[in-house]
């Protein structure tokens, strides 16, 4: 468009022609009608300014049909430039204006030359840049008021989170009334809101849910399950569907007055079980209580092909509890560990020294922007958490205690407990004390984010523990100075810790996943560690796999042509493999390697479908917990309507569909919606202490924290 360079005064100063590609081949002018394809749906209109305006803002009734291309964020960004160059003409024609006053007083006769060349053939323009002006600062005005109606909807009502200001649906409800007005539109009443309007939006969700259902025959599912209670000690069980299409909210149980027996947790994951239907369900994965653990055994003597699996990421954060507090028994292996617990009560003493000391606090923040997390201890690795956060700021810690705020301020008001904060972090054995915690542990924490989540990961979970323990057992041994072969006391207790709860864990569908995954027989995953076998040469786990095809395949034929099948796959034979998959095998996706060479293997591609497609964390339900401080007491109701079923369905499955939308991965506001819950008020102050807990469960929310971009 070089012609724009040559357009009259005041057309620069109308900024929607850069969103327009002009197809005429000249320059736009006021009034002058000209083709223009639109940069953001590609479409071709003909017609004024007026028209790109009306299209690009998504004005109605003037001809034009509002740009689909033009997002929300995008129609905040065109306003601001159409508002900013209105504020820039104005100014112009104010300066312009009083230019001709002057020169009117200064002159009796006609009006100089350089005085009226500025308007010559563009009063229309200027006329209408004028009208615009003023109908500019008329919307400031509303702008205003709304903002102001607005807010005080927030500040009116107790229970409306500033964190709803993030919510998209909240957002996008917004936006539409002002793309589509509707003149004397009434917002729904109470009643409304309950039943017809409730009931339209369940049916709608139920919709949405359908193509997600219909891929559980092939792709099966896994049913979990979690409790939750509040500082009342008031319980609820929510339960959910998951597998690689996304989770579903089922129910929410009140439990509240029924004593949490093995039979009781069974009978009620068995309904839920018949609901989806036995034939759909892979596994069940609850937490490590006792009581679930023996009502996962009476679930699989009910149905022999589901099976009953712990939250790995869950045994993961009770065995690091281990660790870090080693049973007082009097034996070597306590001597060799206790020192880790020794150097956790010391960082917990400094943290709450901090925390409970405002003056502290503040001081602090003029060293870091980070904050002193103040950690729940019911939450996965609280104590390595609280470690990783002060390792992160250490430099601020130490300049905290060595500067000259920090004695005039508390030498008088805790003087033995200031010196003894103090003296640790300026240590430099403590800290050494402190790397090497975090170093022999990262593996388990690492392992424990990849599992916290509900992506398939039931086919990686072998190689993943036996890849951490050696990664823990090498991290011991580089700070011991130790060679491979040597012996490692404080090693053997950390393994021990591993390998007891590894033992507690490990399902046979573990084993038979495992067995399915084409990467597990290629020469460079084998070759890439010494003493590795592929899943058909290892004794353990073949024994396991055998009992597998046991339990899930009754008669002799349907057993003896899966054992067929896998035999085929693992020696790749060539009645069922061609040797073109062989090369595939560590490249592609393993779903993605069924799905191409395993089509005349079918009873065996079946199933690698269904253990392909499975998680190992009850994430998904965890996370869920923190949207239901705001409707937890409906659930808990005996004697609910129907509506408040239905707000608890709408509710929990509004939050896991909003995770599957496009908007949600572009939209940083989105994410810090769910990430926080439906009572997370801010970032700033105290509120950074609300988000300790929701970093854990989101490694980008806390990264946002890390780079101070919130």
């Amino acid at each position: 468009m070089e012609g724009k360079d040559e357009s009259p005064p005041g057309e620069n100063e109308l900024p929607l022609w850069g969103h327009v590609k002009i197809l005429d081949g000249f320059a736009p002018r006021c009034g002058t009608n000209m083709r223009f394809l639109c940069d953001y749906c590609s479409c071709v209109f003909r017609g004024s300014y007026s028209t790109v305006k009306a299209h690009l803002l998504k004005i109605s009734k003037q001809g034009v049909p509002p740009c689909p291309g033009v997002t929300f964020n995008i129609l905040m960004k065109l306003s601001s430039e159409v508002d900013a160059a209105e504020d820039s003409i104005l100014i112009q024609v104010r300066k312009k204006r009083n230019v001709t006053e002057s020169c009117s007083s200064d002159y009796s006769g006609d009006e100089p030359e350089s005085c009226s060349s500025d308007y010559s053939g563009d009063a229309p323009c200027i006329g209408k840049v004028i009208v615009q002006a003023k109908r500019k600062k008329s919307r400031a005005e509303c702008q205003d008021n709304f903002d102001a109606q607005f807010a005080r909807m927030f500040y009116s009502s107790a229970g409306l989170s500033f964190n709803s200001a993030r919510d998209p649906y909240f957002r996008s409800s917004f936006s539409f009334i002002l793309k589509n007005i509707i003149p004397g539109y009434v917002p729904p009443d109470c009643k409304r809101l309950k039943t017809t309007l409730l009931q339209k939006e369940r049916a709608r969700i139920e919709d949405l849910l359908k193509p997600i259902k219909s891929m559980w025959r092939k792709a099966g599912v896994t049913i979990v399950s979690d409790g939750w209670s509040d500082i009342r000690q008031r319980s609820l069980v929510n339960i959910l569907a998951v597998n690689e299409c996304g989770p579903i909210f089922l129910q929410a149980i009140n439990n509240e007055d029924e004593v949490n027996t093995k039979e009781y947790i069974a009978e009620k994951l068995i309904a839920v079980i018949e609901d989806v239907g036995p034939e759909n369900v892979v596994q069940v994965i609850t937490d490590n209580d006792p009581v679930c653990r023996a009502a996962g055994l009476l679930i699989e003597e009910k149905y022999d092909h589901i099976q009953w699996m712990p939250c790995i990421a869950h045994t993961l954060s009770l065995a690091l509890k281990d660790v870090f507090s080693p049973n007082n028994t009097g034996d070597v292996a306590f001597k060799d560990s206790h020192w880790i617990s020794e150097v956790v009560e010391d960082a917990i003493m400094i943290k709450n020294f901090i925390i409970n000391h405002t003056m502290i606090s503040s001081i602090l923040s003029e060293f870091s922007k980070l904050k002193i997390l103040a950690i729940a201890n019911t939450r996965f690795a609280s104590d390595l958490v609280m470690l990783k956060r002060f390792r992160l700021i250490k430099q601020s810690l130490i300049m905290l205690v060595i500067s000259d705020k920090w004695w005039p301020v508390y030498c008088n008001d805790n003087m033995e407990q200031a010196q003894l904060v103090k003296y640790k972090l300026t240590d430099n054995s403590w800290w050494k004390q402190v790397d090497y915690i975090l170093s022999f542990t990262e593996p388990i924490y690492s392992m424990m984010r990849v599992t916290d989540t509900e992506e398939p990961r039931l086919h990686l979970i072998n190689e993943m523990w036996n890849t951490m323990v050696e990664k823990v057992k090498a991290a011991i041994y580089k700070h011991e100075s130790r060679e491979p072969e040597e012996e490692s006391a404080f090693y053997s207790v950390v393994h021990g810790i591993l390998e007891d709860w590894w033992s507690r864990s490990k399902t046979p569908l573990q084993c038979l996943a495992h067995s399915l995954n084409p990467r597990y027989y290629s020469d460079s995953w084998i070759n890439q560690a010494a003493n590795r076998l592929p899943p058909h040469r290892d004794a353990e786990i073949s024994q396991v796999r055998n009992n597998c095809w046991r339990k899930m395949f009754f008669t002799t034929d349907n057993l003896r042509t899966v054992k067929s099948e896998y035999g085929e796959f693992a020696l790749l034979g060539t009645k069922h493999f061609s040797l073109n998959s062989r090369p595939d095998r560590d490249k592609l996706d393993p779903k993605m390697w069924w799905a191409t060479h395993g089509t005349s293997a079918q009873a065996v591609q079946s199933l690698a479908f269904k253990l392909l497609s499975q998680p190992v964390s009850s994430s998904c339900c965890q996370r869920n917990w923190r949207t239901y401080d705001s409707i937890r007491d409906i659930v808990r109701d005996k004697l609910r309507p129907k509506w408040a079923d239905d707000l608890v369905f709408v509710h929990n499955n509004l939050r896991l569909l909003s995770r599957r939308s496009e908007e949600y991965h572009t939209d940083r506001e989105a994410r810090y919606w769910d990430v926080g819950d439906d009572k997370f008020k801010s970032l700033g102050g105290a509120g950074i202490l609300e988000s300790a807990n929701l970093s854990l469960d989101e490694p980008e929310f806390e990264l946002a924290m890390i780079e101070n971009i919130v």
